[in-house]
C-alpha cells in the first residue's frame, strides 16, 4: 500500500506549481473530517482527524493554543510508533520524544503534532516485530530491514507539510533531528525557523539504535559518554548545538 501512496504522491509533486511566496499550489490529497477536545495529562489540546484522498492513511493532529501564520510556532510530525508510544520499549527513543514534544507545546500554550500512520518507518507492526527478532540476534535497525527485504525509511512527509498548511502555518520550529523530514517540510513551502532538540532521558540499551540513526541515517544526534548512561538525563538530538544557538536555521548547510 506505501508503494502506491508514493507513487500517488510523486505524480502530484510532479504536477506542483512552485508559486512566488515560497508556497507551492497542488492538487489537495488530504481533507479535514472531525474535531474535538482532548484533555490530557500533559495539557489541554484539541484532536483533529485528517484523511488522505489518495490512500487509507489517517492522520491525527494535535493542536494547543492559538495558531497564527507568522509566528514560528512549534511542530513535531511523528511516525506511529505503537511499541514505544503506547508500550513504551526501550529499543527506540519515539515515545520520549512525542512526550516531550507535548510537554513543550503545553507549556508554550501553542503547538502542533502531526501523528502519521508509517509504522516502522514504514514497514508496518508485523514487519517492525520481525525486525525486532533479527536486532535481537544481532543486526542493527537498518540490517534488520534489509534482510527482510524491506526499504530502510519509505516514509514521505508531503501530505504532513499540507495539514500544516491547511492548519494556516507558514513559519514552523520543528522539533525532529532528521534531515530527510526537514528538507520535505522545507520544500513544500514551510519556513522553518528553527530546530528544537528534544530532551530524553538517555539510557545504554538506547545507543546501538541511536549511533546507527547518526552514522547510517545522517540523524542529527549527538550520544553522551559512556559515563553518562544508566538512566541519567541527556539532550542528545542536535546536542551539538547548545541552547544559545536556537536560532534561524540555514538549511542549505544540511548534508
Amino acid at each position: 500500500m506505501l508503494a502506491d501512496v508514493n507513487n500517488s504522491l510523486n505524480h502530484l509533486m510532479g504536477n506542483r506549481e512552485i508559486i512566488s511566496n515560497n508556497t507551492f499550489a497542488r492538487q489537495k490529497s488530504v481533507e479535514r473530517i472531525a474535531e474535538a477536545r482532548l484533555p490530557t495529562e500533559t495539557g489541554e489540546f484539541s484532536i483533529i482527524g485528517y484523511r488522505s484522498l489518495i490512500s487509507e492513511e489517517e492522520f491525527i493532529v494535535l493542536t494547543c493554543g492559538s495558531l497564527q501564520s507568522e509566528k514560528p510556532t512549534l511542530v513535531r510530525i511523528h511516525s506511529q510508533c505503537l511499541t514505544g508510544d503506547v508500550f513504551g520499549s526501550t529499543k527506540c527513543d519515539c515515545g520520549q520524544q512525542l512526550r516531550a514534544a507535548m510537554k513543550l507545546i503545553a507549556e508554550e500554550n501553542c503547538g502542533v503534532i502531526v501523528y502519521q500512520q508509517q509504522e516502522g518507518r514504514g514497514i508496518g507492526i508485523i514487519n517492525k516485530i520481525r525486525a525486532y527478532a533479527l536486532q535481537d540476534a544481532g543486526a542493527d535497525t537498518i540490517e534488520a530491514n534489509e534482510r527482510l527485504g524491506l526499504e530502510v525509511d519509505s516514509r514521505r512527509y508531503e501530505q504532513c507539510a499540507e495539514i500544516l498548511l491547511d492548519l494556516g502555518l507558514r513559519r514552523v520550529r520543528l522539533m525532529s533531528n532528521n534531515p530527510e523530514k526537514i528538507r520535505s517540510v522545507k520544500n513544500c513551502g514551510l519556513e522553518i525557523t528553527e530546530r528544537v532538540p528534544l530532551a530524553i532521558k538517555f539510557h545504554s540499551a538506547l545507543r546501538g539504535y541511536l549511533k546507527t540513526k547518526r552514522e547510517e541515517m545522517g540523524h542529527l544526534i549527538s550520544l553522551p559518554q559512556k559515563s553518562e548512561e544508566g538512566g541519567q538525563p541527556g539532550f542528545f538530538e542536535g546536542l551539538q548545538k547548545t541552547i544559545a544557538e536556537k536560532i534561524s536555521f540555514i538549511f542549505g548547510t544540511i548534508t
